[in-house]
């Protein structure tokens, strides 16, 4: 008989099941009482610390009991509570409770997802959650695909892939310096922070970026794309990479994907679409054409714990020819013994992305996929939408209230005082300081939780709904608070009580 060690770090089995179906029990609490907490606390980090305290490493250990009953008040009563209905903010979805269950079941195996004899069920998963992703939001179900952390790497995933399959053969040797002229992209001006980061990060640097002006509709001006391309390949730079958007961060808005594609087509270039928050409303049939042209895509960027619900971390890379992937990422040290045993090819993920030991993220989002069906998420995403479309609808018919953009599920707005909404006395600078005045005072207040955009000079308030928990009560709630929040802080300008 094995004798067994006996570590600080057990937990005895009858231990295991109480702290388990306690934490559980508390975490289904959570859930159907969120609606009756605030959206955040307010607390100011100084606050925070005071909470948690500053104590230092503990010399001994304490039972996992109390550990886990004080990180539950810790968290369930000092966080800023995404999944809460009226979380409208950036572009967080409310998480879904069979994700936080397969993370808990992901956790307890603890597969490293990074090479197949490792992780031999959970790459399979994997591979199959890749190609659900694809055929939910319409493109071929032959795109191979990674699970990453989220948009940002999802882009920066494709953004090395792209360069590789575009570049010379010898730039993995030789590096970007021995290239025979300077390698330049091309997104508009709508597009994620990331392209900047990867402008940096992967040695380019910013002047490398073509920033594409947008036309009216915010949408990329593909004429100025096509003339931008055709003036930079006379000077003897190597256009190599354009990204679409599918919707953009601050408005929701799609590019038109299928001209962009056409361009990239004509100058043989690579095709890449952030698709992080828009791709997955693809599925709607009655959006389908809003996104012709994502099927031409050489990669494709989508987050499942934006718009598919999933809790964080869930990004995703799709590429139209995995084998860019693997000619970009793939690696193989005299201490890696993961090469096929069999005749059967093998799927290595740390062939596909940076990540060598790689967590279960795939997990949550296969459950999901079948515990939802298309159907499920295009009843959800539907909603979501139709819940933005009547926050703008409602912002036109309020007085004190300028809708500005509708698309997607993000409506952007202003609070505008009743003396400021006749023409001849807009002061839009005096309104966009209040808006951004209001903002932070919601975003403290715990009632409602939005974010902001700059449309046209103008800044407004936005709101993303991304949430299987907000109904039109909520946001007709929200706007009363916004309304009551804005009236007393313009108040307070006005009798000069406060400065803006």
């Amino acid at each position: 008989m094995t004798e067994k060690r006996e570590v600080p770090i057990k937990i005895a089995l009858d231990e295991f099941r109480v702290v388990g179906y306690k934490l559980i029990d508390a975490i289904a609490d959570f859930y159907d009482t969120i609606h009756e907490r605030p959206v955040t606390t307010g607390e100011t980090p100084t606050q925070i610390q005071a909470v948690l305290g500053t104590a230092s490493l503990p010399e001994q250990g304490r039972p996992a009991s109390e550990l886990i009953s004080t990180a539950t008040d810790l968290l369930f009563n000092h966080s800023l509570l995404n999944g809460h209905p009226k979380f409208f903010g950036y572009i967080t979805s409310s998480p879904a409770p069979i994700g936080a269950l397969a993370d808990l079941l992901a956790a307890a195996v603890n597969p490293n997802v990074g090479a197949n004899i490792l992780s031999p069920m959970a790459t399979a998963i994997e591979k199959q959650t890749v190609k659900w992703l694809a055929e939910l939001i319409g493109v071929s179900s032959s795109y191979g695909g990674i699970l990453v952390s989220g948009g940002n790497m999802a882009n920066l995933t494709a953004f090395l892939t792209a360069r590789t399959a575009k570049a010379s053969s010898d730039i993995k040797v030789g590096g970007l310096v021995n290239m025979p002229g300077e390698m330049v992209f091309y997104c508009s001006k709508a597009t994620h922070t990331w392209i900047d980061k990867a402008a940096v990060l992967f040695g380019h640097g910013s002047n490398a970026v073509r920033w594409i002006p947008t036309d009216a509709t915010n949408r990329m001006d593909t004429a100025i794309l096509a003339r931008t391309i055709e003036e930079d390949s006379k000077k003897g730079k190597i256009p190599f990479l354009v990204i679409g958007n599918a919707g953009d961060v601050s408005t929701g808005v799609v590019d038109n994907l299928n001209e962009i594609a056409a361009v990239c087509k004509a100058h043989n270039l690579w095709f890449h679409i952030d698709g992080a928050y828009g791709a997955p409303a693809a599925v709607i049939p009655e959006y389908k054409n809003l996104f012709d042209g994502m099927q031409e895509a050489d990669s494709i960027a989508l987050d499942p714990h934006k718009w598919l619900y999933a809790p964080l971390e869930a990004g995703c890379t799709l590429v139209k020819n995995p084998q860019y992937s693997i000619d970009t990422y793939s690696a193989h040290p005299v201490y890696y013994n993961f090469e096929a045993s069999t005749d059967e090819p093998t799927l290595n993920y740390y062939e596909y992305g940076f990540q060598n030991s790689r967590g279960f993220r795939a997990l949550k989002v296969w459950l999901a996929l079948q515990q939802v069906g298309r159907s499920g998420y295009i009843r959800m995403i539907t909603e979501d939408i139709k819940l933005s479309q009547f926050l703008f609808s409602e912002a036109q018919r309020h007085p004190e209230l300028e809708a500005v953009t509708q698309n997607l599920s993000v409506t952007t707005f202003r609070y505008v005082p009743a003396e400021y909404a006749q023409a001849e006395k807009r002061n839009d600078t005096y309104l966009n300081a209040l808006n951004e005045k209001l903002l932070n005072e919601l975003q403290r207040g715990g009632k409602v939780f939005l974010s902001n955009a700059i449309i046209a000079n103008k800044y407004c308030l936005r709101a993303c709904i991304v949430n299987f928990r907000t109904s039109k009560q909520d946001i007709l709630e929200a706007i009363d608070v916004i309304i009551a929040e804005g009236a007393r802080i313009h108040k307070l300008i006005q009798e000069a009580v406060i400065v803006i």
